[in-house]
């Protein structure tokens, strides 16, 4: 702290000095914040992010989990509402494109 002298102002009148803090408390310290900030981001971010089955409740499943044509189709046939995706032209074959 320190002590700011007197001054005059333009109209004459005489302006008593006073003590003041020798540091700057306009801006403080916003890291603590900006962490808080980005940490409840990457949390959200991992949250969404690790969630393995779409909102149905349903396991997200593609041609590329499975070997072979015929365990895409058995996994079809077992429920054919949440397995949709695996037949693409929705002729009842699952994942032709794959090896009998």
């Amino acid at each position: 702290m320190g002590y700011r002298k007197g001054y005059y102002r333009k109209d004459g009148t005489y302006v008593n000095g006073h003590f003041i803090s020798s540091k700057r408390n306009s801006y403080k310290n916003n890291k603590g914040c900006a962490i808080i900030l980005l940490t409840m981001t990457s949390l959200l971010l991992a949250i969404s992010c690790s969630e393995s089955s779409d909102s149905s409740g349903c396991p997200t499943k593609t041609c590329s989990d499975f070997a072979t044509q015929a365990q895409a189709q058995t996994t079809y046939d077992s429920n054919r509402d949440c397995y949709k995706n695996l037949d693409a032209d929705n002729d009842g074959i699952a994942c032709e494109n794959l090896p009998n």
